[in-house]
């Protein structure tokens, strides 16, 4: 009898991922991509239903991943080397969570293998996001949803 094989995930550190494998991390939820306010006080940092104008609205990816940085310079680009911070993502990130050390959820695409669960487990904030070019950045504060932690 074979014996079981690990995932990726839980078999090598982030800076061991090739490239396809640290992609496949994404669960699509697009939590990264909404606008989020800083606690000036204590460093919080608070989630926003105001999305990244490049965010499709309706399948949380963006719409022009390659050239995002050109048109958003300041997109964050993920990379293992910054796992120390990624406490600013969502607890249900699947970079924080294999950074933490952490599984991916049951709901996570490399777990179930569909891709939409990410959606169908409310996870994500598909159909309940605006537009950053849609709401005035001195109203975001109305838009918030939860605080990172």
């Amino acid at each position: 009898m074979a014996a079981k094989v690990e995932p990726f995930w839980k078999r090598k550190t982030l800076d061991q991922l090739d490239q396809d494998e640290w992609e496949s991390l994404c669960d699509g939820c697009g939590l990264c991509c909404l606008q989020k306010l800083e606690d000036e006080d204590d460093g919080s940092v608070y989630y926003t239903r105001i999305a990244c104008k490049l965010l499709d609205l309706k399948s949380c990816r963006c719409t022009d991943y390659s050239n995002r940085r050109k048109f958003v310079p300041d997109c964050i680009q993920l990379t293992p080397g910054q796992a120390n911070e990624f406490q600013w993502l969502p607890p249900t990130c699947g970079y924080r969570l294999v950074a933490e050390g952490k599984d991916l959820h049951h709901w996570h695409p490399l777990v179930c293998g569909d891709p939409e669960m990410v959606h169908n487990a409310g996870i994500s904030q598909a159909g309940n996001m605006l537009s950053e070019n849609s709401v005035a950045e001195d109203d975001w504060e109305d838009y918030m949803i939860f605080r990172s932690g």
